[in-house]
């Protein structure tokens, strides 16, 4: 069996965070026919998902998005593809709102004098 862990930092909060690990659920059922299961918690989300040769989990916090995935014999061959799409899933759906959080954080500042 083959691991599969990834960590992404951001300064989203979890409300923002919540929004983009639902997409990232509803992407990973539609494109990997993957079944999610998310729970939502206080301080920290769990997305746990599986479909036959891949079980695992994206925990998301306030400041963190943290997946574990394990993966079978048979998918195990193809760990380097399979991280590569998850890390680009994930790292697109974080640079989408990404600008509008600077954005909302530059309205903000007062203007320089």
């Amino acid at each position: 069996m083959a691991d599969i862990h990834i960590e992404r930092e951001h300064s989203l909060g979890l409300a923002q965070a919540r929004k983009i690990a639902f997409q990232w659920a509803e992407q990973v059922e539609e494109k990997f026919d993957m079944s999610c299961t998310y729970e939502e918690g206080d301080s920290c989300d769990e997305v746990s998902f599986t479909r036959s040769g891949v079980s695992g989990t994206l925990k998301v916090t306030k400041d963190l998005f943290e997946l574990d995935a394990k993966l079978g014999f048979l998918l195990g061959a193809f760990k380097d593809r399979i991280e590569g799409e998850i890390v680009k899933n994930l790292d697109t759906l974080l640079a989408q709102k990404a600008p509008a959080a600077k954005k909302a954080a530059a309205k903000k500042k007062p203007a320089a004098k």
